[in-house]
């Protein structure tokens, strides 16, 4: 199957993407691996007509939304996120006619429409660098309550939430990583800012995903705990083998993450099922708010 899904690739002029949360039989066979937005940025950059993207249903649009001349397939239609369902465009317009003048800035973690309707975007890396840009003091946050408030401890800026949360990330509690703690002294832990603060506030770094994996890299530590989805754990253990890796907890699983087979893959790439294509009237509106956070990281 591996080589069956090479192979069209090739014949397609496809590039495959696969996020750090996929199985890891899909990120062996994949093109480039990592954080949903590098993903998408490093695809726009490729000369491939098409781009296969192995993650959830607003991956595959960002990448539609940084690629318009290419063709996105996700393999799973029914792949989605839980979190980006939690904002609307209709929830969102009717909050920002409440105050108009206070800027959003929306997690790319959201639908293409979501981010049609935002000021800048932002990625659980740079939420800071993005928040501090703006010159407003009172800023809304969408849609995760708990990377807000990660990024409200840091800032003097008052940052207004929404009640949208990871439940893979949100389920994690201080109780499950007191056990982790016990069962491996020696190991740092390490969390995404998706998680609770009260779990955040045990942590030795906060970090996104390839952060994660940057930090195992450079650290003299060999031993880590992971407060993440546990489908991180391969990439951390490809990437550093000599070092151990342990999850939070073990419930930790994104079942939508796990929905892509090589089944999926072939029938995409055999039958260009699965396109994802974002209206003009909602990419271009978001490329703004998409464009306007990478131009930040290009100048800071």
């Amino acid at each position: 199957m591996k080589e069956k899904i090479r192979r069209l690739a090739k014949e397609r002029n496809a590039i495959i993407l696969a996020h750090n949360y996929q199985p890891p039989e899909i990120q062996d066979v994949a093109d480039i691996c990592g954080d949903s937005l590098e993903l998408s940025v490093l695809a726009a950059e490729t000369d491939a007509d098409i781009i296969l993207f192995c993650g959830v249903h607003f991956m595959a649009e960002t990448a539609a939304i940084l690629s318009p001349e290419k063709t996105v397939l996700l393999p799973r239609r029914d792949a989605g996120c839980p979190m980006a369902d939690m904002v609307t465009p209709d929830a969102l317009g009717a909050r920002k006619n409440v105050a108009p003048s206070m800027p959003v800035v929306t997690y790319v973690n959201s639908t293409a429409a979501v981010k049609a309707l935002s000021t800048i975007c932002c990625t659980s890396a740079n939420v800071l660098d993005v928040v501090e840009s703006l010159d407003e003091d009172e800023i809304l946050m969408v849609p995760d309550r708990n990377l807000a408030e990660y990024a409200s401890t840091r800032t003097s800026k008052t940052i207004h939430t929404w009640n949208g949360f990871c439940p893979i990330h949100d389920r994690l509690t201080p109780e499950k990583v007191f056990e982790a703690k016990k069962a491996h002294p020696e190991a740092l832990f390490i969390a995404h800012p998706e998680c609770r603060q009260e779990v955040l506030a045990l942590t030795d770094a906060v970090l996104s995903t390839s952060g994660m994996i940057r930090y195992a890299e450079t650290s003299d530590r060999t031993e880590f705990i992971v407060g993440s989805e546990v489908g991180l754990l391969y990439p951390l253990k490809k990437a550093v083998p000599g070092k151990h890796f342990y999850p939070a907890a073990v419930d930790m699983e994104c079942a939508d993450m796990k929905k892509i087979k090589f089944a999926d893959m072939v029938k995409s790439l055999e039958t260009l099922e699965g396109q994802v294509k974002v209206p003009e009237s909602i990419r271009e509106p978001a490329l703004t708010a998409v464009q306007r956070m990478v131009d930040l990281a290009k100048v800071s």
